[in-house]
């Protein structure tokens, strides 16, 4: 797998053949970071169940300032970190391995809030609901920040508005806001 934009366009990322992980596929990506080219720049992002970190690698390569990677399985955050150093990332990042309600908690507590909050859990589990049940309940999503949901059958509830929603194939991607 690879980074399909920005400054570290074609830059391999290792990560995508651990169990538990799903990367999101090239073609999604691109079309999501065309929806949003236009938050990245200088933002500060979390992506929660990060998994290859695709995501926050590839908003860090558009112009994120930094990124906050967060996922419950050490293997993931050691390849994440691996990563991070041979991509030669210069922008900060910070690897958690945690459960995401946990690390959630953790953040109100440090008073960080983020402009864009990708939310691409297992498939199965259902975790985006209670994701966006908690980031809402702690304030975590600034003012003009926005959050990026994949998923696919999962019937999603939340408190935000509906900028724009996308199906791809069986998956699907909704972008909201406060």
């Amino acid at each position: 797998m690879r980074i399909i934009s920005g400054k570290y366009k074609g830059r391999n990322i290792l990560g995508y053949n651990i169990i538990g992980t799903r990367p999101t596929m090239d073609r999604v990506r691109e079309s999501l970071f065309a929806m949003i080219q236009n938050k990245v720049k200088n933002s500060v992002c979390l992506d929660l169940f990060a998994g290859s970190g695709s995501l926050g690698f590839e908003a860090l390569s558009n112009g994120a300032s930094k990124c906050y990677f967060v996922d419950k399985n050490i293997k993931v955050i050691n390849t994440l970190k691996k990563n991070y150093n041979n991509l030669k990332i210069e922008e900060e990042c910070y690897f958690i391995n945690n459960d995401f309600l946990k690390a959630l908690q953790q953040f109100k507590r440090q008073e960080i809030k983020f402009d864009i909050i990708f939310l691409d859990p297992p498939y199965d589990d259902n975790f985006i609901t209670p994701a966006l049940k908690a980031i809402n309940e702690l304030d975590l999503l600034s003012d003009e920040g926005i959050i990026i949901c994949e998923y696919e059958k999962e019937k999603i509830n939340f408190n935000y508005e509906v900028i724009k929603e996308k199906k791809y194939g069986d998956k699907y991607i909704t972008i909201l806001k406060k």
